[in-house]
């Protein structure tokens, strides 16, 4: 993975992050927490104190599962897969989707027994975080018990709606949802279709966001330099198959690609000045800051801009 956030984007042509620092939750991601609580599964109980045997051991909170990937998370891969469907579609599949979080056991307190040998371990249950090449804490989930079992035999599926797994991953800090990290096909769900799906909404592609195009278009009016603006995805938006495939969707950033169209005559420092300006301004607008995980800026000169002569 590449890209992370930050909480202001960078002045200069490259990969601006917004939103990567703790910010405080909106109110309705608060209250779900709340009701959560970071140290229980979905069905409210604790992590704490569990074993790895017995009954322990089986997968929780869906009777008669059989461990299998979602029906309708696997079509919609597929079809993305095959070009025909797109990541919105594949997050829009999650929203009722059952998949696995991996807890593992740690050691929460070791006594000191007869002859100063170590004895009476008690071992918790933990999340697995992992942590992306950019920094920012990723989790992995899964979409079968098999996935996840090839991934980390050691780990222990727990059972939860994808909701509820990005609920976890906002109360551990994580930015990042990982879908079956190590397999064919590794999907990852960046922040804003995280909080998408905690908050149990519809979740709409930055690059795709009409009305954010148009809000960086307004910010970008106070700047006469700048002819015209344009939204288009990002480079990251790919991702990669194990088979070599492009796919276009799954990828981990940069996720939006703002095209400005420069007036001609502008020497280095103005443009450097420009693209701070308008930075500085796009990390005041909330709709960016919520709906935006990474960016690249694209500059042009007006007299390039498509259908001018």
């Amino acid at each position: 993975m590449q890209n992370s956030g930050a909480n202001h984007p960078a002045p200069q042509d490259g990969h601006p992050h917004p939103g990567a620092g703790r910010r405080d939750l909106p109110g309705h991601i608060a209250a779900a927490l709340a009701g959560a609580g970071g140290a229980t599964d979905s069905a409210g109980q604790p992590w704490a104190g569990r074993s790895l045997s017995g009954d322990d051991a089986k997968i929780h909170n869906f009777e008669d599962d059989d461990g299998t990937a979602d029906a309708g998370y696997l079509a919609a891969v597929s079809a993305l897969l095959n070009g025909t469907g797109t990541e919105a579609d594949v997050v829009a599949s999650l929203a009722t989707a059952r998949v696995f979080v991996p807890v593992v056991a740690q050691l929460a307190q070791e006594a000191e027994g007869v002859d100063g040998l170590h004895a009476d371990k008690q071992a918790d249950m933990a999340l697995v975080t992992l942590q992306a090449p950019d920094g920012r804490t990723a989790m992995p989930v899964f979409t079968s018990a098999a996935a996840l079992e090839a991934w980390h035999a050691d780990a222990r599926p727990v059972a939860v709606y994808a909701a509820r797994a990005a609920l976890s991953a906002v109360s551990e800090g994580a930015q990042l949802l990982v879908l079956d990290p190590g397999s064919a096909f590794t999907f990852v769900v960046r922040r804003p279709a995280v909080w998408a799906l905690a908050q149990q909404r519809d979740w709409t592609p930055s690059y795709l966001d009409d009305q954010l195009e148009s809000a960086l278009a307004s910010t970008a009016r106070a700047f006469p330099a700048v002819r015209r603006l344009e939204t288009q995805p990002g480079g990251g938006v790919a991702a990669l198959a194990a088979d070599g495939r492009t796919v276009l969707g799954g990828g981990s950033g940069p996720e939006l690609r703002v095209v400005l169209y420069l007036e001609d005559g502008l020497d280095a420092p103005a443009v450097q000045a420009l693209v701070s300006g308008l930075n500085e301004a796009w990390a005041q607008m909330e709709s960016f800051a919520e709906g935006v995980d990474s960016i690249e800026v694209k500059l042009q000169r007006a007299a390039q801009e498509p259908g001018r002569h």
